[in-house]
């Protein structure tokens, strides 16, 4: 191709070809990146089941608050990534044994953990993984209450015959 031409190419060609470069150059940095997370996720998961042990804990209290402002020695804190210590964590205040530890849970349980209760918990380190009430059963919190657009939708596909939104 001579160079004469390359640059008679009208500039619209030029800046197209130039995007599509640079859009299939991140494509492959985010697959790349994606793979060693997932490796990565994977490790961490092997270690947690590992170190599984079942725990029996009396619950004292539950909230989402910050991890700086977790309760958790400052040595846990130093470990985290400076960009995980403002995100609101899970933490649940349990009673093991004679001891009241911090506990960090599992989002997917954390809403079914009851408060004030005793329970047997599946923890690894300071994770939380599971949860099986000692007397009955695991008590799932009540629905949340759709708000009125949600209600009105709702009520509009069920005259159309459509299958409602989840």
């Amino acid at each position: 191709m001579n160079y004469y031409m390359l640059f008679k190419m009208p500039t619209w060609s030029i800046v197209l070809i130039i995007v599509t470069v640079v859009l299939i150059a991140a494509i492959v940095v985010l697959y790349i990146l994606g793979k060693k997370m997932q490796k990565k996720q994977e490790q961490q998961e092997e270690y947690l089941a590992a170190n599984r042990q079942t725990v029996s804990m009396l619950i004292i209290d539950k909230k989402r608050v910050k991890f700086k402002d977790a309760g958790f020695p400052q040595s846990v804190i130093d470990q985290t990534p400076k960009m995980s210590r403002g995100m609101k964590v899970p933490v649940v205040k349990a009673k093991v044994g004679p001891q009241i530890v911090t506990l960090i849970a599992d989002e997917k349980i954390f809403d079914t953990i009851p408060v004030k209760k005793e329970v047997k918990a599946i923890i690894s380190g300071m994770y939380i993984q599971g949860v099986k009430t000692i007397h009955g059963k695991v008590e799932l919190p009540p629905p949340k209450k759709k708000n009125a657009f949600k209600r009105a939708v709702e009520k509009l596909q069920e005259k159309a015959g459509a299958k409602p939104l989840k």
